[in-house]
């Protein structure tokens, strides 16, 4: 089934169940498709506003950025159930089994891609909302800032889903250019993410 495609009552009361997906990685990816979005609200209400004409071409390449941000990550919602389903097998073969170790080596990689992808995304979605806030609508500027601490979170979300099958591979380099590359988007836009929301509070306050 495509969990984006379920009302916001079904995605959350399946989040809470037993099932093993949707899960922390999917939720992920829809956070940050809302924060990406809430970026784009800040174009729309600037777009057509003579106050801002002289940022307007800017405001609309940002939005085609946006909506293809959004979709990205609406698309990795589903795409993150699809990828830890064989790893779930994986963890139900018998531990005598000969092929097991490759079996759950090679499924904990598919499983660690997915959310390395989400956290890209929503590294990108965070460049895209610093523009926003620093050319858009100053009446939308809220907005923007929320945008930025869902896209936050959903990078520092994904980032969990990464490290917890890093942990158990076998394949030591494989996971440790992993955990460098999403700790290298965590150190980078973590920050850039609190700038940002500073930016909107001093704006507001």
């Amino acid at each position: 089934m495509s969990f984006v495609k379920v009302d916001a009552t079904e995605f959350v009361t399946k989040l809470a169940s037993s099932d093993a997906v949707p899960g922390g990685g999917g939720a992920s990816a829809l956070v940050g498709a809302i924060g990406a979005a809430l970026g784009n609200m800040v174009g729309s209400l600037t777009v057509g506003k003579k106050k801002y004409a002289d940022v307007q071409d800017d405001i609309i390449a940002l939005k085609a950025k946006s909506d293809e941000l959004q979709a990205e990550l609406l698309r990795l919602v589903d795409e993150d159930a699809v990828a830890f389903e064989p790893l779930s097998k994986a963890y139900g073969i018998p531990k005598d089994d000969p092929n097991r170790d490759k079996i759950m080596e090679d499924a904990l990689r598919v499983a660690t891609a997915t959310p390395l992808d989400i956290m890209r995304a929503c590294a990108r979605a965070i460049d895209v909302i610093e523009e926003f806030a620093a050319k858009g609508s100053a009446l939308a500027i809220s907005d923007a800032g929320v945008g930025v601490v869902f896209c936050k979170a959903a990078l520092q979300g994904a980032s969990l889903n990464v490290f917890i099958n890093t942990k158990y591979m076998a394949d030591k380099t494989y996971a440790a250019n992993a955990e460098k590359e999403a700790d290298d988007l965590l150190s980078k836009y973590c920050t850039l993410a609190d700038n940002i929301f500073s930016a909107v509070v001093a704006k507001l306050r």
